[in-house]
């Protein structure tokens, strides 16, 4: 679904603007997905693992998600670079479109300005117009506690583990954690 353009003040000062991704956001999208896996191991791709996303596939997928019913992607530009992004996406079937799944990620140079936050509150916004929607879910690789104070901070809570879910390079396991968001009703 197309998402209705949203600008705010970060805590810096600058502006910035959530929008649903277009066609000249391509090439901004491809570097935040390398930048950001290389910044943090919590993210579950390495840079040379994006070599697999090509220009042609985040066309299809821009299309894919900005025509979608039950999903929107979000991206947040800063000074005209794309900073991070959002997506929310709901069950299609009838036992599963009472839930939608939402995950984020920023460039480190990006975190601690409000962007998070503020993209969680349109995803939550979002939810709380779909007449199905009961919950939202997110996973979270253990340690990444940047990312879980933020989850709480928007309502989410822990009700389960995928114990060694995560493997990184030097072989280390690294648990991954479910966490749901009652919606209001």
């Amino acid at each position: 679904m197309m998402i209705k353009d949203v600008s705010f003040t970060l805590r810096d000062g600058r502006q910035a603007l959530l929008r649903s991704p277009r066609e000249e956001d391509i090439q901004g999208v491809l570097d935040y997905l390398r930048i950001s896996a290389g910044e943090t191991e919590f993210i579950l791709r390495y840079p040379e693992e994006c070599d697999r996303y090509t220009w042609e596939n985040e066309k299809e997928l821009f299309e894919k998600n900005n025509a979608a019913p039950d999903r929107a992607m979000i991206v947040c530009i800063v000074d005209g670079r794309v900073a991070g992004n959002c997506i929310i996406a709901f069950g299609s079937n009838l036992k599963t479109r009472h839930q939608g799944s939402v995950a984020i990620a920023l460039i480190k140079e990006f975190w601690g300005l409000g962007i998070g936050t503020r993209m969680f509150e349109e995803m939550i916004r979002i939810a709380e117009e779909n007449p199905y929607a009961l919950q939202l879910k997110l996973e979270f690789v253990d340690g990444n506690t940047r990312a879980r104070a933020l989850y709480e901070k928007m309502g989410f809570r822990i009700t389960g583990i995928n114990p060694d879910a995560i493997r990184l390079k030097n072989g280390t396991l690294l648990n991954e954690y479910i966490m749901h968001r009652k919606l209001s009703r």
